[in-house]
C-alpha cells in the first residue's frame, strides 16, 4: 500500500467500515448511518482505494469481510472506542449506543430461554442498541471470540482459552416435556418415561445425554424423531404419548409458549453450567458492557 497522508483521509470512512463489518450489508449500513446507499458506497470505494483491498465482497444477499477487513477490523474498533471514550469524558455523559451492534454467541435453548428478556432489558438500559444473536455451540464458542465474531458468548462447559474471561451466570438440570392431552395425573415415573416414545434434541440427532445414562442402567429408549433445535420442538411434540428431555431453562420456557405440560425428569442426569464468556479488552466497549450488564441482570432475575 502507498504512503497515504493521513489528513486526506476522511476519518468518518471509519464508521462506514464498522457498519459495514456489523452489519454485513451496504443498505443497513446506510440507515444506521443516516446515509443514502450511494453515499455508503462511495465511502468504501474510497476505503478500497485507501486500504488497497475490496475489504466486502458481495455475498448471496449481504457483504462478507475480506481476510484484509478481518485483520483491519480490531483496529478500527480500537480507534473508534478510544474516540468514543475521549467525546465521553469531554461531553461528561453517558455515550450514545444508538446504531451500534454487540453480537452474544449461544445456543438456541439459551436464545428461546433468556432471548426475549434480554432483549426488552435491552430496550429499556441502553435504547437504540442493537442486539445480534449467534448461534453457537461450547466447541465453537472461544474461536467465536477469539477471532471477535462476537462479543460475548453463553456456553456450558466451560471456554477453552486462558484468554477468555468468564463468569459463571448459571446451574441447571432437566426436565421432560409432552402435550397437555397426554399428561397424567401426578409424576411422570420412570417406567411412563420408558414406555413413552421420545422426542431427541441432541447436537448429531443419534445420541444424547438421556442415552448415556440409559446405558449405564442398561435401558434404552425409543426415539420416534430426532432433531438438531430445540426451536423444532413444539412443532414435532405432536404426539399425546411422546416425550421430549431438555435444558430446564429452556423447558420452561417452551412449554408456557407453547402450552406444553412440564415435567421433572424421572432419570438422574448430570447438571451443567453455564458460563458467560469475553475477551478483556471487550469489556472497554461501553455498548458491550450494557450487553454484559443485561445478560447477567437477566440469569439473576431467572435465579430469583
Amino acid at each position: 500500500m502507498n504512503e497515504i497522508d493521513i489528513t486526506a483521509v476522511d476519518l468518518n470512512l471509519l464508521k462506514v467500515f464498522e457498519a459495514l463489518h456489523e452489519e454485513g450489508s451496504a443498505s443497513r449500513a446506510a440507515l444506521r448511518l443516516g446515509l443514502t446507499q450511494s453515499a455508503v458506497s462511495a465511502a468504501l470505494a474510497r476505503l478500497r482505494q485507501v486500504y488497497g483491498d475490496p475489504l466486502f465482497e458481495r455475498r448471496g444477499r449481504g457483504m462478507a469481510p475480506t481476510a484484509r477487513a478481518q485483520e483491519l477490523n480490531t483496529t478500527v474498533r480500537e480507534v473508534l472506542l478510544l474516540c468514543r471514550q475521549t467525546l465521553r469524558r469531554a461531553g461528561d455523559g453517558a455515550p450514545s449506543l444508538n446504531g451500534r451492534t454487540v453480537s452474544l454467541g449461544l445456543s438456541d435453548d439459551l436464545e428461546i430461554a433468556i432471548g426475549r428478556a434480554l432483549a426488552d432489558r435491552l430496550r429499556v438500559t441502553a435504547p437504540g442498541l442493537r442486539l445480534l444473536l449467534r448461534q453457537t455451540n461450547s466447541a465453537q464458542a472461544t474461536e467465536m471470540l477469539a477471532s471477535r465474531a462476537v462479543g460475548l458468548a453463553l456456553a456450558a462447559g466451560g471456554f477453552g482459552a486462558r484468554t477468555i474471561a468468564r463468569q459463571r451466570v448459571m446451574a441447571g438440570g432437566y426436565s421432560c416435556v409432552t402435550t397437555l392431552r397426554g399428561a397424567k395425573a401426578g409424576p411422570l415415573t420412570l417406567d411412563d418415561y420408558l414406555r413413552r416414545d421420545h422426542l431427541l434434541i441432541s447436537s448429531d440427532g443419534y445420541l444424547g445425554i438421556v442415552d448415556d445414562a440409559l446405558l449405564a442402567l442398561g435401558l434404552r429408549r425409543n426415539v420416534r424423531v430426532a432433531t438438531t433445535h430445540f426451536a423444532a420442538l413444539p412443532f414435532l411434540l405432536v404426539d399425546d404419548d411422546t416425550v421430549a428431555t431438555l435444558p430446564s431453562h429452556a423447558a420452561r420456557a417452551v412449554a408456557e409458549l407453547a402450552g406444553l405440560q412440564l415435567h421433572d425428569c424421572p432419570l438422574a442426569l448430570p447438571g451443567y453450567v453455564i458460563e458467560l464468556g469475553w475477551r478483556p479488552d471487550m469489556l472497554r466497549d461501553p455498548a458491550v458492557q450494557a450487553v454484559h450488564q443485561a445478560v447477567l441482570a437477566v440469569f439473576a432475575g431467572m435465579a430469583a
